[in-house]
């Protein structure tokens, strides 16, 4: 069971890579089947935060800054370690802190070169809904340990849609 929080945890340190950062100086250093049939008829992360209009890379930062600090905090709650191996666990969100303290700096210094106000706060607040029926899904399910792994399937690709938003921030 260890196996996924530690793809989680390389998704998290490929992200911080400098081959994958957003341009400001980011350290190098950085179940059944109806539970998944029920989780896939749940909405996703909404596609135009990745693939839709051109995002401003302020705006584009706050998106995956919202998206680390919602996976934080999902993670740091209790029973998010059933079946999991607590030291990976740990080092999964050493990972996602010191990424979202990176990010932290570069929307300080974004925000000072362009404003975007409505369109982070819009973005962010999909994020944020996004997140909230990932919190239903776990309280119906009675954050059963197939529940969570669901649920690290749907965070995984989360990810691997920040590190794609990130890399055509790079372009």
């Amino acid at each position: 069971m260890a196996l996924p929080v530690s793809v989680l945890l390389a998704l998290v340190m490929l992200c911080s890579s400098p081959t994958c950062s957003l341009g400001c100086e980011l350290p190098a250093s950085h179940g059944d089947l109806e539970s998944f049939t029920r989780w896939s008829q749940m909405e996703r992360i909404p596609q135009t935060l990745v693939h839709g209009t051109r995002l401003e890379k302020t705006e584009a930062t706050a998106v995956v800054h919202e998206l680390l600090q919602q996976t934080f905090q999902l993670f740091s709650t209790t029973g998010s370690s059933v079946g999991r191996e607590e030291s990976l666990l740990d080092r999964f969100l050493v990972g996602l802190d010191q990424q979202l303290e990176d990010l932290d700096a570069c929307l300080r210094e974004g925000r000072t070169l362009e404003e975007s106000p409505l369109g982070s706060e819009n973005s962010r607040l999909a994020v944020k809904g996004y997140f909230q029926r990932i919190s239903v899904y776990l309280k119906e399910k009675e954050y059963s340990r197939c529940a969570w792994e669901v649920v690290s399937v749907e965070i995984r690709r989360c990810l691997v849609l920040a590190n794609k938003l990130i890399r055509k921030l790079r372009k």
